[in-house]
């Protein structure tokens, strides 16, 4: 059965998680993952993901798709080279805060959340996101470095270096250490009310009350930077999820909800909700073949035609089809030249004042005169007071009708005259036209033509 791979890049840690699926004898709850952490250095992020892909997707091959979630572009640009090194390719990389907004979905009610708010608190700062619930559009994303699980962490270690019964640390590493056991007591305090944890400094003593009092300045800060981030995206939210290693704290549920004014989410493990969240978006990689091209029909005379010709080539048409464009191509140049020729000379003729004789003798040229039309007849100079002539339709008739020796005159076509050195025909079935000869033109200090 394939599977798939979510993974988160932490400032310090690098989680992994893949959905587990139910066995033969057994059930296994829904969005139940087999979760690993990996912690590494910050600058070594993006190459420690990119190792333990390798590994997983090695020791795995059922794993068909892998997720992976980033922060900034910058982040991303350094997964994709690290993944490059290693010759990785079926892999997505998605925001976190869309990775969160999948994650709640899954895991809780968000039926009546347009707008949530995600409160990410790590070892290295505090992100605070809102995001459109429905579309995961992020409407704005801050992040603080005053603010973090390493600055929480060293409170607790000062705390206890001042009540006395911690040794400063000599070096670097004995501080390392140091900050890891205070790390662990304020895990444990998440589900107890105080923590005894040995060390060779002395006894880390660690009480709820002790370290609510400590934490509340900070937390509280966080508070108001979150809803302020709230306010500046202009969009109200209706819930808060509080993700990241600094989620175990009740503190900042109880700070948040009093903050903002609005309930708040925090689901179980909340350090690895950007992995599983990752792992539920992850989708094999889908890769699209460009669909066969139809076959090239051809003539009933085309007998013999070579294979290449009706075969689908990529980026190059048929050369039928190229022929006959070309075909069509010729033609219509040689059309549009003609017509442009045809005006040109037209033109020229017009402007030269040739126009009106070529227009008298293409009407003239047919051989017959034409008849005008006849005039209303002119009244009669004699005296209004005599009694007018009358004629019969006999006299009329005789008046009218043409001599009965006078034949009809019949149209008759000359021929063209010679064509002349100067003389053009510009459409076929008129006159030709005939350009004038120009003298020459002598310019001053040079002699005329001929000489």
């Amino acid at each position: 059965m394939s599977s798939v791979l979510g993974v988160s890049v932490g400032a310090g840690t690098v989680r992994l998680a893949r959905p587990q699926h139910g066995g033969p004898h057994g059930v296994v709850p829904p969005y139940s993952f087999e979760l690993q952490s990996i912690a590494m250095p910050e600058q070594q992020a993006e190459e420690s993901a990119a190792e333990a892909i390798a590994g997983t997707l090695a020791g795995s091959p059922e794993v068909a798709a892998t997720t992976i979630t980033f922060r900034t572009d910058q982040q991303a640009k350094a997964v994709r080279a690290a993944m490059a090194r290693r010759q990785l390719t079926n892999y997505q990389l998605i925001p976190e805060a869309v990775a969160a907004v999948h994650f709640a979905h899954a895991t809780s009610d968000m039926r009546e959340v347009s707008t949530l708010a995600v409160y990410d608190l790590g070892s290295s700062g505090l992100t605070v996101s809102v995001i459109n619930a429905r579309t995961s559009d992020v409407h704005q994303c801050e992040r603080i470095s005053d603010i973090s699980g390493d600055y929480l962490d060293s409170l607790i270690r000062e705390q206890q270096i001042a009540s006395g019964r911690i040794a400063h640390p000599a070096d670097p590493a004995g501080l390392a250490a140091l900050d890891g056991l205070c790390r662990a007591a304020k895990e444990q305090l998440s589900h107890s009310n105080a923590v005894a944890l040995p060390s060779e400094q002395g006894l880390v003593l660690l009480t709820q009350e002790n370290f609510e009092a400590l934490m509340m300045l900070a937390i509280e800060s966080s508070a108001r930077m979150a809803r302020d981030v709230i306010i500046r995206a202009q969009h109200p939210v209706q819930a808060v999820l509080v993700i990241g290693g600094g989620a175990r704290i009740p503190l900042i549920a109880r700070v948040l909800e009093r903050t903002i004014g609005v309930p708040v989410i925090v689901p179980p493990e909340p350090e690895t909700a950007l992995a599983r969240g990752a792992a539920l978006l992850a989708r094999p990689a889908q890769v699209q073949q460009a669909p066969a091209a139809a076959p090239i029909p051809l003539g009933d005379n085309d007998d013999i035609t070579p294979a290449w010709l009706t075969a689908p080539t990529r980026g190059r048409r048929p050369l039928r089809a190229l022929t006959n464009r070309s075909h069509s191509r010729r033609e219509l140049n040689v059309a549009v030249l003609t017509v442009s020729s045809l005006v040109v000379l037209a033109a020229i003729g017009l402007g030269l004042g040739y126009g009106p004789e070529v227009l008298e003798s293409g009407s003239s040229s047919d051989g017959s005169q034409a008849v005008p039309a006849s005039t209303p007849p002119r009244p009669s100079s004699a005296d209004p007071t005599t009694t007018p002539v009358t004629t019969t339709e006999a006299e009329h008739a005789a008046v009218v009708a043409p001599p009965a020796n006078q034949r009809p005159t019949e149209k008759t076509t000359e021929a063209p005259p010679p064509q002349g050195p100067n003389t053009f025909t510009v459409v076929p079935g008129l006159p030709p036209v005939v350009l004038p000869t120009l003298p020459p033109v002598v310019l001053p200090g040079f002699p005329p033509p001929g000489q």
